[in-house]
């Protein structure tokens, strides 16, 4: 089986690094899907679903990317991420009560808000909720 290098790192640590058959992900112009033998290129990153494919047939590690880079070369593949959360530690209802907070904040409009940070909240909170479940 074919198979590329993926490094995801993080301000915090280097979260994964193994060989992959494919990984998916939401980049700034649309979802991505990457197989070995890609062509190089830099990705601006989108908050969305990283699913990470190790073997053809198996289940994807699946985590909700939240930003960043990512450069693919014939060899490796470098995620350079804001935050990446696995599936199995977010917190659905943690995400769902920021998801209220963010759409009434967004909906009251109160003068002083800062209105891209709100829905960058909402994006966020959104993508954990899609991811969780």
């Amino acid at each position: 089986m074919e198979s590329i290098k993926l490094q995801i790192i993080t301000p915090q640590k280097v979260l994964y690094d193994g060989d992959v058959a494919m990984i998916e992900y939401n980049t700034t112009e649309g979802y991505v899907g990457v197989l070995p033998g890609h062509i190089p290129m830099t990705q601006v990153l989108a908050s969305g679903k990283l699913a990470i494919y190790e073997t053809k047939n198996e289940e994807p590690k699946v985590g909700a990317l939240h930003a960043g880079f990512v450069q693919i070369m014939p060899d490796l593949i470098t995620i350079l991420a804001e935050i990446v959360e696995w599936k199995e530690d977010i917190d659905i209802e943690r995400a769902k009560l920021s998801a209220d907070r963010a759409m009434k904040r967004i909906s009251e409009h109160p003068e002083n808000l800062d209105v891209a940070r709100a829905e960058v909240a909402l994006k966020k909170a959104l993508t954990r909720i899609e991811v969780a479940n």
